[in-house]
């Protein structure tokens, strides 16, 4: 018997996501028409042995998370949980602090999924692979390989290359040791909580020291004893213990860390569609819009003959889009309208926003460098050094009211605002 948990943080997560975040929490945000970790439930629903998903975070229970809980549930037959941690506990500290809740039914393993991460998820191969391995293998870790200079933003994996077994573990280091990088997805056997307890318990150390500390004086932030960081509290010392394995992958792998993130997310699941599931890609046939490439449109919207879309656009429910749109490398999230004759870049609209007649609304794509082997996707910071806002695509927050003939370019607009004239390279607040 299996389970998967998948870990969906918080309200303190996903600043970088704004404003998207500010309407929706980030998980349920949609790519490819679906939300991110319905991705993951549907790669996890695949496992034939699976019983159960717990979804571990420190949002406040909402209508939004409890339907999709409740629609996914009838959709993938498969009990699905929310368990709600008082605080964010780090990586590992809601693993810990839900032990119990984790074991019951005695799992054999169970897998962990970052929501954050987006990818065509190799969950069978893992599962093949760890039970190939020495019975006294704890953990798969995935892995994908990454540029020399990026993987310094990542975790680094050091390997022997002939069993597998991760012989040592860095988190983001400041100098070069490896192009082999940590997916976020992992494969554990019950004895993970082992480690885990040993971490626990250090942590209660270190708390009382700084505690000390305190009763004398000294001003330091006191660590909550809870927080557990399964990078380096965990791996770091499982490294070279016969204990801790990497997988790994070729296959799509990212991050959503940011609206951009998202844009490119909803490119390569909609290309995995062609695989996995075609029905949901438009083809082009007569009296429909003109298709071009992979596009995604929910059955709800009402889209003019005579747009033109794609490639690598998903059209929300209730969207409407009208005579002669050009939409392209866009979500169009649900209730907005495109007047006729817009024209959408590397853009996400907002729900129910309006986009006037003739306006072209634009963003700057941020790809990874084709010309490097194993590049991926990097999250630039929102600001140049002199203050001036980075190019990046253009988000439309929800209820934006964009006027007709204007241009909007590498902007951001925040919610429920009435916008008056063009803008460039602006955040709207």
């Amino acid at each position: 018997m299996l389970k998967a948990i998948i870990l969906i943080g918080g309200p303190m997560k996903g600043t970088r996501f704004r404003p998207l975040s500010l309407e929706l929490p980030k998980p349920l945000f949609p790519v490819a028409g679906f939300p991110v970790i319905y991705h993951h439930i549907e790669a996890c629903s695949k496992l034939s042995d699976l019983r159960e998903i717990i979804l571990i975070g420190f949002y406040q229970p909402n209508d939004a998370l409890n339907k999709f809980i409740s629609q996914s549930q009838v959709e993938f037959q498969v009990q699905i949980r929310y368990l709600q941690e008082y605080s964010g506990l780090g990586t590992a500290g809601g693993l810990y602090h839900f032990r119990d809740q984790i074991m019951t039914g005695g799992p054999e393993m169970f897998f962990v999924m970052n929501a954050d991460v987006c990818g065509d998820f190799p969950l069978q191969d893992m599962l093949d692979s760890h039970r190939a391995l020495p019975s006294s293998a704890i953990c798969t870790v995935l892995a994908t390989e990454a540029t020399r200079q990026q993987s310094l933003t990542y975790g680094c994996i050091v390997e022997n290359k002939d069993t597998h077994e991760i012989l040592h573990y860095v988190e983001k280091p400041e100098t070069f040791v490896s192009t082999t990088i940590n997916c976020g997805i992992y494969l554990f056997t019950p004895e993970i909580f082992q480690p885990l307890e040993v971490a626990f318990k250090k942590n209660l150390e270190e708390n009382y020291s700084f505690q000390g500390f305190m009763n004398k004086g000294f001003d330091y932030q006191v660590p909550s004893k809870e927080v557990i960081r399964l990078e380096q509290d965990v791996f770091l010392p499982m490294a070279a213990t016969a204990t801790l394995f990497v997988f790994h992958t070729s296959q799509f792998w990212s991050q959503i860390k940011s609206a951009g993130a998202a844009i490119y997310a909803n490119r390569h699941y909609l290309a995995i569609y062609k695989r996995t599931h075609p029905e949901r890609l438009t083809l082009n046939s007569e009296g429909k819009p003109k298709i071009t490439g992979d596009v995604f449109i929910h059955p709800s919207a009402q889209v003019h003959p005579t747009a033109v879309l794609g490639p690598n656009v998903t059209i929300g429910r209730n969207v409407t889009v009208g005579e002669g749109v050009r939409v392209r490398e866009s979500i169009i999230l649900e209730g907005a309208t495109l007047q006729d004759h817009c024209c959408i870049l590397h853009s996400i609209i907002g729900w129910h926003s309006t986009v006037g007649f003739w306006t072209r609304v634009e963003g700057t794509p941020n790809d990874p460098n084709p010309n490097k082997p194993f590049a991926k996707l990097e999250i630039p910071s929102m600001f140049t050094e002199d203050g001036r806002l980075n190019p990046s695509i253009t988000v439309i927050g929800s209820s934006v009211q964009v006027p007709s003939e204007v241009i909007i370019l590498n902007s951001i607009v925040l919610p429920h605002k009435d916008l008056s004239g063009c803008y460039k390279n602006q955040i709207i607040l």
